[in-house]
């Protein structure tokens, strides 16, 4: 297999690998939705830092303008959201993505989003949002453990037997409704499964009356680049409409998305 360009990165990481940014970048991602203000030791303890290396590196992200301090608490400002800008406005194929997003939504009248696979997690990097049928906040930017997405499936898939045994070894799996799966023998058995019919379902695995659809989007070297999913109310839309009705548009709508990208680099 060809070195890509994390592994590469990975090579180079003993010499030049620098720990005080990585430290630094500990502490913005100490901040999420559950805990978007935080005192010197949450973060400290979040970050898996003393107390003085905290404050040096809270101290300085205020001085960038990146983190405030108010009422004995330290929240992110605004201007860390420079940093995602960054990649969205750097990456053509989000913005195509996000306008097949937007025209499937509008054709099928329920919710899209596009994931990609981070470090155990899937991360959405474009969003077509028709209602509010989850109560987990869901935008750009948001992670969810791969393991029991439909998008993660999906992209969890594409993994070598090396990649999986990696993964399962790595990251924990957690409970999230009574229809979560957390056995590893079962998840593998899914993840074939989704492998030989190219999409995979999550049935309320992540939040109890909400279900979901999803299909890879593969460059043209058959390389996943991410995957999308369909989101619908468990109340509205039954599993066998997801497939029947759905699916088809999901995979046209992937196709078109995939060429599309891989026009965009031929170019």
């Amino acid at each position: 297999m060809p070195q890509t360009e994390t592994d590469a990165a990975d090579d180079r990481r003993p010499g030049e690998f620098v720990q005080s940014l990585d430290r630094g970048l500990a502490v913005i991602r100490a901040f999420s939705d559950d805990n978007d203000m935080l005192t010197l030791a949450e973060v400290a303890k979040i970050a898996g830092l003393s107390r003085a290396s905290a404050r040096r590196f809270l101290l300085t992200l205020e001085t960038l303008g990146y983190v405030g301090y108010r009422q004995s608490r330290f929240y992110l400002r605004p201007r860390v959201l420079d940093l995602g800008y960054a990649f969205l406005s750097s990456s053509s194929s989000v913005e195509v993505t996000q306008d097949h997003l937007d025209k499937l939504s509008a054709r099928i009248g329920e919710s899209c989003s596009a994931c990609e696979y981070d470090d155990g997690d899937i991360v959405y990097i474009a969003r077509a949002a028709a209602d509010r049928i989850m109560t987990i906040r869901l935008s750009v930017g948001r992670r969810l453990p791969a393991f029991c997405t439909s998008t993660g499936r999906v992209l969890l898939s594409s993994f070598t037997d090396d990649q999986l045994d990696e993964y399962f070894a790595t990251y924990p799996r957690e409970s999230f409704t009574a229809q979560t799966i957390t056995d590893e023998g079962e998840l593998r058995e899914r993840l074939a499964e989704v492998r030989e019919r190219g999409w995979s379902i999550n049935n309320q695995e992540l939040e109890l009356g909400a279900r979901s659809i999803a299909a890879p989007v593969a460059d043209a070297t058959g390389r996943f680049v991410n995957a999308v999913n369909i989101s619908v109310p468990t109340s509205r839309v039954s599993v066998e409409q997801l497939v029947d009705e759905f699916l088809p548009e999901l995979l046209s709508t992937t196709a078109q998305i995939g060429a599309d990208i891989s026009h965009l680099r031929l170019s």
